[in-house]
């Protein structure tokens, strides 16, 4: 019985696969804003009212967050607008002279011509470029049904979210209330353990991507790279898979410093910059707002991410670090039944 509940689970969740993402982004945001709705119900605000100021404060602060993102990105884009003639005299001044003649642009005259060619040929191409992407419209739109439904199923996420964080008490009682009692000590157990390494990951990995979005953004900015805000923010956001912003703000920044400044300095001070969050995330942040809740070893960490992401792609990298550490609490308590067992405690 066991095996088929699990066979038929796994089916379940493989043709709806999007119903399913949905709900896991809204169970995520409830794991976020829960211990909120659970303050404010121990200071005596009613469970309802407390989850609707909740829903209004992040509501104020995602809403500023995201003005104040999209007017500091857009007059940065402006201002690089304004720089791209410059940029394309330094990218010609480091150009090795072979890959010049190998180009045909033995001048910057002939690369701004050759730049022109390929802007022209990108956009004669662009109506073939499309077609694969209109077939795929086409073949999307042809079940109008499913479109609507996933489109309402990332709309109603708040709906989601509402019932999660409003019955999560009582969704705790209705599974205990199946658990033999024999069991619910071992239960209760592996399900607060569970929990903390969730809550915890989630959490603390959202507050730390934060926090290194401000200190790549302010540092970028400091060192005069044009897009400062914007690859502060993109590494930032990604470092949701752990150790892939870091990269990416790397590639970005030294690239934009190598385009800007035509130096050495300013690439090695990018470098340096993200070197230094990411001591102060190993060594403070990440030890500070996340602890040992989640525990896993760096190198554990890397495998899980490259397995995540060989099986299910940036889905399997996002999952991989909270589901390996959920994995780890079970691999834990069996460790500790086979060092209890007669078998190694024999003689």
């Amino acid at each position: 019985m066991a095996a088929l509940l699990t066979m038929a689970t796994a089916a379940v969740l493989y043709y709806s696969s999007t119903v399913f993402l949905q709900l896991f982004i809204a169970f995520a945001l409830a794991y976020v804003l829960n211990p909120a709705v659970n303050l404010l119900e121990r200071k005596g605000i009613k469970r309802l009212y407390g989850i609707v100021i909740v829903f209004c404060l992040t509501a104020l602060v995602g809403g500023t967050f995201a003005v104040f993102i999209i007017v500091s990105i857009t007059g940065e884009f402006s201002s690089m607008q304004l720089n791209l003639p410059a940029y394309v005299q330094h990218l010609y001044e480091i150009t090795p002279d072979s890959v010049k003649g190998y180009l045909g642009v033995e001048t910057s005259d002939r690369l701004a011509l050759r730049l022109s060619e390929l802007l022209q040929q990108a956009r004669s191409a662009a109506p073939d470029l499309l077609k694969p992407l209109l077939a795929f419209l086409q073949q999307a739109l042809s079940s109008t049904v499913g479109v609507l439904l996933a489109l309402l199923g990332y709309l109603i996420i708040p709906v989601y979210l509402f019932y999660l964080l409003f019955d999560l008490p009582q969704l705790n009682l209705f599974i205990e209330s199946y658990i033999p009692e024999r069991f619910r000590p071992v239960y209760c157990k592996k399900l607060s353990e569970v929990d903390a390494v969730l809550s915890g990951f989630i959490r603390g990995q959202l507050s730390v991507c934060t926090i290194l979005a401000l200190l790549y953004s302010a540092g970028l900015y400091v060192i005069g790279i044009d897009l400062a805000i914007a690859i502060g923010t993109l590494s930032g956001v990604t470092f949701i898979i752990p150790y892939v912003g870091t990269i990416i703000g790397i590639c970005l920044s030294v690239a934009m410093a190598l385009l800007k400044f035509n130096d050495i300095l300013h690439p090695l001070l990018c470098i340096g910059w993200f070197a230094f969050v990411q001591m102060l995330e190993g060594a403070i942040i990440t030890p500070k707002i996340v602890g040992d809740t989640v525990g896993l070893h760096p190198l554990v960490a890397i495998v899980a991410l490259l397995i995540g992401g060989q099986l299910f792609g940036v889905v399997g990298m996002l999952l991989a670090v909270p589901v390996t550490a959920v994995l780890q609490v079970f691999l834990r308590s069996l460790g500790e039944f086979y060092r209890d067992s007669e078998f190694y405690r024999e003689g």
